[in-house]
């Protein structure tokens, strides 16, 4: 006599991932941030992107470690220094968003 299997259990469908709001919340640059990005108010992730664009447009990144960003003097007044890499960015733009 032959037994029967149980169908085997479906499992939830993840929950769709929502946004973090903090991240989307529009901040005011800082007068050196706002030279590189706008003067207007963008999320965190906008002013990354925009910071990108900003450092491939003038060819920033280093030629033999493109995890480094080399600083013009726009850069300088936000970073601070005149290479950062690209870990310590966010980090660094962090202190002239409010």
């Amino acid at each position: 006599m032959a037994t029967a299997k149980s169908a085997p259990a479906k499992k939830a469908a993840p929950a769709k991932r929502t946004a973090n709001a903090a991240f989307m919340k529009p901040l005011t640059p800082s007068a050196a941030l706002a030279a590189v990005v706008g003067a207007k108010p963008l999320p965190r992730t906008e002013v990354v992107k925009s910071l990108w664009v900003y450092i491939k447009k003038h060819k920033l990144q280093d030629a033999t470690n493109k995890r480094n960003i080399n600083a013009d003097d726009k850069l300088k007044a936000v970073f601070g220094k005149a290479q950062v890499s690209m870990f310590e960015m966010a980090g660094l733009i962090g202190k002239h968003l409010s």
